[in-house]
């Protein structure tokens, strides 16, 4: 069974944690409201690493979602934030930190990196993280509204409704970015080049397993059921079925649906269990044994914590490993590979421990 310590309160709605990988033991947790904040020995650090509260819209599922350190930080002083303007719109930036004033980034540093325009409030996304091949992995939403109406999980024409992939570290032509050569749709004249999968609604909470580098997704559903799904290393272009299927069942049409060419997801359950699915982490670390190889996840409603073997191809029912209260909002990592939580009502970061 898994149990919640909690490390810090006093956070201001906390979407996110993750750390920097610089070997300093500091965790960072993003703010809906445009902060990051450190916590370091237990301790949350008074002045805020980066706020930008002034740039963004926050509220409902907007506000600063999303945040990575570059890989080698901080020989390369960059970190990346995925956050709504202004407009309502995604925008996805570094900025970057001085390191002789290692606690507090210079919020004037921010370099725009990729803008998508929102039509609706909701489904916005918002995880980045690096991949193990260097690149910076993008979640966005399908755009909003309610069972996707303009067609945006499985067109390639648009950015929405997937997952990207690009390469901060060149540039190409006028974008302050790459596109990765082998991503799959690069060279067809129909489709976007950064998308890397496709056919999600809102994949809230994407992460890499640090030992087979699967990529796992937690892709919040309609109103019936909520879905895990997962891109194996060395696969890419997967389509995830919406708004054709969500989970693993119909949705348009509701029955007699066409499944060809789909991934299917590797974990469900429905709204008699929960209505968001927080995508979680496969841990790795070692101090808690009883916890090394399943991929754990939750449900902002329940606060319900489940747990998969992350080794199986088929659908399987998750495991309940804790009926919980937080209002979970994420998982994430310390650099040793320790798991932890947020709680985006109780304004809490919690570690996640386990018992046999």
């Amino acid at each position: 069974m898994v149990g919640l310590d909690t490390v810090v309160g006093g956070l201001d709605a906390p979407l996110g944690v993750t750390s920097a990988g610089d070997g300093s033991g500091r965790i960072f947790v993003t703010e809906q409201g445009g902060q990051i904040r450190i916590v370091r020995d237990g301790t949350l650090v008074a002045t805020p690493y980066l706020d930008i509260a002034g740039r963004i819209t926050s509220g409902g599922e907007r506000g600063l979602l999303g945040l990575a350190f570059h890989p080698t930080f901080p020989s390369d002083p960059r970190f990346f934030v995925d956050y709504t303007d202004t407009n309502g719109d995604t925008q996805v930036s570094s900025f970057t930190v001085d390191p002789g004033t290692p606690d507090v980034a210079d919020p004037s540093s921010e370099v725009k990196i990729l803008h998508i325009a929102q039509p609706y409030a909701n489904h916005n996304g918002g995880a980045v993280v690096f991949g193990p091949d260097g690149f910076l992995y993008i979640s966005t939403g399908d755009g909003g509204s309610g069972g996707d109406p303009q067609g945006n999980g499985q067109s390639l024409t648009t950015l929405l409704g997937k997952i990207l992939r690009i390469d901060v570290d060149r540039t190409g032509g006028a974008q302050p970015y790459a596109v990765p050569s082998d991503n799959p749709f690069v060279g067809r004249a129909d489709t976007k080049p950064e998308i890397y999968l496709y056919g999600l609604r809102n994949p809230w909470r994407i992460s890499f397993d640090r030992a087979t580098r699967d990529l796992w997704i937690g892709d919040v559903g309609q109103n019936a059921w909520e879905e895990v799904d997962v891109a194996r290393a060395g696969t890419s272009g997967e389509n995830y079925g919406w708004n054709t299927m969500e989970g693993n069942h119909c949705f348009n049409p509701p029955s007699g649906c066409s499944m060809n060419g789909l991934t299917l997801p590797v974990a469900e359950y429905g709204h008699d269990a929960g209505c968001t699915v927080i995508g979680g982490n496969v841990y790795r670390g070692s101090a808690q044994p009883a916890l090394t190889g399943g991929y754990f996840f939750g449900d902002y409603c329940s606060g319900t914590i489940w747990a998969i073997d992350p080794g199986s191809a088929a659908l399987r029912a998750p495991t309940v490993v804790l009926k919980g209260s937080a209002s979970l909002s994420s998982f994430g990592e310390d650099e040793a590979g320790e798991l932890y939580a947020t709680d985006i009502g109780g304004g809490k970061l919690l570690r996640v421990t386990g018992q046999r």
